[in-house]
């Protein structure tokens, strides 16, 4: 799939924090509040955002913390107008290429038993199943699934981000 949408991934600054903000609120049942994310951009310093940008639009974000070895995805969401445009495969192929980057060997990430088109997205990244943490989310008390990746560096994630990197530009 080529990216129909056209953006520029790059760092989130803080005068971003209000667009991200209502992406989350539109996206999430308990979103973060806005000052988490400026608090997370001040001062964590294992902390990395990114945002996806069509022309002075923010439609997207996501990001990590660097936890020893691991990127930990943190959160990830697109706007709701802009979904299915190949916009959360250009964020998660940066977010990976960052991770990288930043010295991770893997990637992890909880995310929602009944969200099945996001566990679709991370498994065509090499994200697999590891675990389950139950009654994870607070609002409702579902389950969440735990998945990763295999080693960052190695030929079967090298292989799925190459792929990854030609779908987007072709």
């Amino acid at each position: 799939m080529a990216l129909i949408a056209r953006v520029v991934v790059e760092p989130m600054r803080h005068e971003d924090v209000p667009a991200v903000h209502e992406i989350e609120r539109l996206s999430f049942r308990t979103p973060w509040p806005a000052y988490a994310f400026e608090q997370e951009l001040r001062s964590n310093r294992l902390a990395r955002y990114l945002v996806a940008r069509a022309r002075d639009r923010i439609v997207g974000f996501a990001g990590v913390w660097l936890m020893v070895d691991e990127a930990h995805i943190t959160t990830f969401s697109v706007h709701p107008d802009w979904r299915r445009q190949g916009i959360g495969r250009q964020l998660l192929l940066n977010l990976a290429e960052l991770s990288i980057a930043i010295g991770a060997r893997c990637m992890t990430l909880e995310v929602r038993e009944s969200n099945s088109a996001a566990q679709d997205l991370y498994r065509a990244f090499g994200f697999e199943m590891a675990g389950r943490r139950p009654g994870y989310y607070t609002d409702d008390g579902e389950d969440a699934l735990v998945m990763t990746t295999p080693d960052l560096s190695g030929p079967a994630m090298r292989r799925v981000l190459a792929i990854e990197r030609e779908r987007l530009a072709g």
